[in-house]
């Protein structure tokens, strides 16, 4: 509670959504609990924004435990939008996905870094981290092993041992 009225919203790494609310109605209630609380036509105004932005615009209506998997996710996403955070973190938010969910979310994701919104995304999908990652930080057993360039971090020999094994560093 604390933390999010600082600022700060995440989704998780497993989807948790509120499966009998419809749509609209998950992003309603992180609405009216976030940073900046907002109530009745304010609040649906700006879920139904929050929706729009993660492409579910026309989903409102929808029961939210009926949705594809990729589309649980986006609601979470709006859900953490909802808080209007300055740090938003997410967490393997493109893991379980197809190819072609991946690159959609993906585009979402970076839709996301043009509202000057700071995103920590922890993920080991490496075409993601390429695609949305200017900085990587890897670690490997709770120590940072490598800082720097997305690019040059993922060459290093101790990222690749990390990941791959012996035989590929």
């Amino acid at each position: 509670n604390r933390i999010a009225h600082m600022g700060v919203a995440r989704t998780f790494q497993l989807v948790r959504i509120l499966p009998s609310l419809s749509v609209l109605e998950n992003d309603v209630a992180a609405v009216a609990f976030g940073q900046k609380r907002h109530w009745g036509e304010e609040a649906r105004r700006i879920a139904m924004d929050n929706l729009a932005a993660v492409g579910l615009a026309d989903s409102g209506g929808a029961n939210a435990g009926d949705l594809t998997y990729i589309d649980q996710k986006r609601v979470e996403l709006a859900r953490a939008l909802a808080a209007e955070p300055s740090l938003l973190l997410l967490d393997e938010w493109l893991s379980g996905l197809s190819p072609t969910e991946l690159r959609t979310g993906i585009d979402l994701i970076l839709s996301l870094k043009t509202k000057g919104t700071t995103i920590l995304l922890v993920e080991h999908i490496m075409d993601a981290v390429h695609a949305l990652c200017e900085r990587a930080i890897v670690m490997n057993a709770g120590e940072v092993i490598a800082d720097g360039a997305t690019g040059e971090v993922l060459k290093e020999a101790a990222v690749i041992k990390a990941y791959l094994g012996d035989d590929h560093a």
